[in-house]
């Protein structure tokens, strides 16, 4: 299970929310639906391992995560999909390297990143484009990519599908939801749009009252 046990992020003296607890089990969907700002973006951040919290734990399948600066092996069990990929890419790659930069930073073999972009609909002509030459679909699927690169453990996808068009977002859910089905990856998928997280977890969703201190456990 993928963990937050009691999470509090504070920036200075802004507090961002406090006391959170949730738990992503292998090979289900969570969905986690709430209004924007109330801190589900910090909340992906701190369970992928990039933020580190004010309070609380990270627990990585019963092995709770330590130190300031988390450990290769925990981070990369854990892929991280941004809602806005223009911001999550160097725009010095293209898109082929947006792919391959996980796999070249473990040293794994680079053939994986052909099968994906493939698979994510990315046809040979796209691979040597840059992030300014390609629509926000087609990075965001190159981006999809580069989260499944490593075959992580589980998956966060936050607010991944928003402003794309109605057959982006399919393709995306699709092929996430075979990732799930083939490695038994757990899945938190984060929206503010209730409706798509109903149909992709089959109901399992939980709604974020910035007001409470909520437990989902």
């Amino acid at each position: 299970m993928l963990e937050a046990a009691g999470i509090t992020v504070s920036f200075g003296r802004r507090r961002v929310f406090e006391e959170v607890t949730l738990g992503v089990r292998p090979g289900e969907v969570l969905g986690l639906a709430g209004p924007s700002g109330c801190g589900k973006s910090t909340l992906a951040r701190v369970l992928a391992l990039l933020l580190r919290p004010s309070a609380g734990t990270v627990s990585l399948d019963g092995q709770v995560v330590r130190g300031r600066r988390h450990r290769a092996p925990q981070r990369t069990s854990i892929g991280l999909i941004f809602q806005q990929p223009r911001l999550a890419v160097d725009p010095r790659f293209t898109l082929l390297e947006v792919i391959t930069e996980p796999l070249r930073a473990a040293r794994r073999p680079l053939a994986r990143a052909h099968r994906l972009a493939e698979e994510l609909g990315l046809t040979p002509e796209l691979y040597g484009r840059r992030p300014h030459e390609v629509s926000d679909g087609q990075l965001q699927r190159a981006c999809v990519a580069r989260a499944l690169a490593l075959q992580p453990r589980y998956l966060i996808c936050d607010e991944m599908t928003t402003m794309l068009d109605a057959s982006t977002q399919a393709l995306l859910v699709g092929r996430i939801e075979a990732y799930r089905e083939e490695a038994g990856a757990g899945v938190l998928a984060i929206s503010h749009d209730t409706e798509l997280l109903e149909r992709w977890s089959g109901g399992n969703v939980r709604a974020w009252d910035p007001n409470a201190r909520p437990t989902w456990a």
